[in-house]
């Protein structure tokens, strides 16, 4: 019997979408894990039913070849998407640069919706199929989820990374609604502090010189490190919470 299979993007080693991924497999799923750089997914590439893929979700050529990718060895068909792949941004609002801000919408707004928009056509053609238990096995269902970390957006320094976030959450909740008459599930993933490494690369954050913000730079630098004392979800635990909730078959936001 065909296994059920879900695309899930930003699998890189040590974040969100490795550890969905590893309990995706543990639990019977063909996972077509991706990410910019699949020589950064050494934790999954030598597991039984993993497929990696090169998705830079900005990147359209990227896109057609993951979907030709999952077509071939699925009938056309796909069960499940989780929109993981996101870029972290943190700087006050005042001192943003343009291009910088547009290029952290590239990523988790338009990426995510480009992403779907492609895989459409292979959610539509597994309506008729009936899953084996991935998520929820239902006759006649496909899925997609979106996680995002959208807690405490509404500070300094997380303007335009906040944005970016609501925003997704936005498109999220409409593709849910556009969906519908296809038999397709949404479902949007609210989740908090967890530990990853998204923030090892941070370690040379700094506001600008002529910050207005420069007298309190070390304060806010607490918060771009992750180092502010808020508790963390180790990621393992809070990717089996994930799949136990949508295992229980909610819609929309959670």
């Amino acid at each position: 019997m065909e296994k059920d299979s879900i695309l899930i993007t930003g699998c890189g080693d040590g974040g969100i979408g490795s550890s969905l991924a590893h309990v995706f497999q543990q639990r019977g799923y063909h996972v077509f894990a991706t990410n910019r750089e699949p020589n950064k997914m050494a934790s999954l590439k030598d597991l039984p039913n993993v497929t990696l893929l090169a998705l830079d979700v900005t990147n359209k050529s990227h896109i057609q070849d993951a979907v030709e990718a999952v077509s071939s060895q699925t009938s056309g068909k796909l069960f499940r998407l989780v929109n993981n792949a996101a870029r972290n941004h943190f700087m006050p609002l005042l001192d943003d640069d343009i291009d910088a801000a547009e290029a952290i919408f590239e990523t988790n707004v338009w990426g995510p919706l480009a992403v779907t928009q492609a895989f459409a056509p292979l959610f539509i053609e597994a309506q008729g199929t009936l899953a084996t238990e991935l998520f929820q096995r239902w006759a006649c269902q496909t899925e997609m989820f979106h996680t995002a970390i959208i807690v405490d957006l509404k500070k300094i320094p997380s303007g335009t990374y906040g944005a970016s976030k609501i925003a997704q959450e936005q498109i999220a909740d409409v593709f849910r609604l556009e969906l519908m008459p296809f038999k397709f599930k949404g479902l949007m993933v609210v989740i908090g502090a967890i530990q990853t490494n998204g923030q090892t690369y941070l370690g040379d954050w700094k506001l600008p010189a002529n910050s207005r913000y420069k007298s309190a730079e070390e304060k806010i630098k607490t918060v771009v490190q992750a180092t502010d004392g808020m508790p963390q979800t180790p990621r393992e635990e809070y990717a089996n919470q994930v799949v136990d909730h949508i295992l229980g078959g909610p819609t929309g936001k959670v």
